[in-house]
């Protein structure tokens, strides 16, 4: 089977000392493409320098401005990630969005950023990769009034099913982790994961965080190797046979992010 993590932070430092392996690691477990999400200026452009770098591996790479840097988002900002979003390696813009569980950016920063990477995105025809989290309906709130109906993605999936409906209504993919894996927290997910439908789902890590079980028991760090856990629990809830997911699946992430290629 052939895998796409299609959420990762290979930028992070805690690759420095051995992106190699964790590389040689994607290729043992067939995860053959991954896209390095940008969250800040400088994670954005350390991803596309990456995903132009490596070309005996298909790195990918999205820039955006995370909320928690919301309060650092600025025009001169935003105009750096239009130039790096040039790159023909950029397939995605975000991780965007609403966060109001942490409040590392004040509420107001966190959706003047929002909406303004929402414009952009649209003028770049680029799909969107977003971040939600305890918005209490903001961020549907901001989507159905400055959302252009294109294409994006909610990266990991954690929130309730009239939620789940109306981010399928809008037309948006449905990015699944390691939570899946976990057995009390993943436990509300893996209810939900049989009403998406099979067209819609990504598997993502979100490396170097979320580390899935059989992993979380050895290690701390996540990695994109790590995601065929994800799809095996995926298929294993679903009831649905794992290589045939995996190319459902495939064609899904290469389909939204415009690889190419959809076999």
């Amino acid at each position: 089977m052939k895998l796409f993590d299609s959420h990762c932070h290979l930028d992070d430092r805690s690759y420095d000392n051995d992106l190699d392996k964790v590389i040689r690691n994607m290729d043992d477990a067939g995860v053959a493409k991954a896209m390095i999400v940008g969250i800040t200026k400088k994670s954005s452009e350390k991803a596309v320098n990456m995903a132009e770098s490596y070309t005996g591996f298909c790195f990918y790479a999205s820039v955006g401005i995370h909320p928690h840097d919301a309060k650092d988002c600025s025009e001169p900002g935003l105009d750096f990630l239009r130039k790096l979003a040039k790159s023909s390696k950029v397939k995605a813009w975000g991780e965007t969005g609403l966060d109001f569980n942490r409040m590392y950016s004040p509420r107001d920063d966190q959706e003047r950023c929002f909406i303004r990477q929402l414009e952009i995105a649209d003028d770049l025809k680029l799909p969107l990769i977003f971040h939600e989290r305890d918005s209490n309906g903001r961020f549907l709130d901001i989507l159905k009034a400055h959302y252009i109906k294109r294409t994006g993605v909610v990266h990991c999936f954690s929130g309730n099913k009239k939620e789940l409906e109306e981010y399928l209504e809008l037309g948006l993919y449905i990015g699944i982790t390691g939570i899946l894996t976990i057995r009390t927290r993943g436990a509300d997910l893996r209810k939900m994961v049989p009403f998406i439908p099979a067209n819609r789902i990504l598997i993502e890590t979100d490396a170097p965080y979320l580390t899935p079980a059989p992993e979380k028991n050895r290690t701390r760090r996540n990695e994109p190797g790590f995601v065929k856990s994800v799809l095996l629990k995926l298929a294993e809830v679903r009831n649905e046979d794992p290589e045939h997911l995996a190319d459902v699946i495939w064609k899904n992430t290469c389909r939204l992010y415009n690889t190419g290629e959809e076999g």
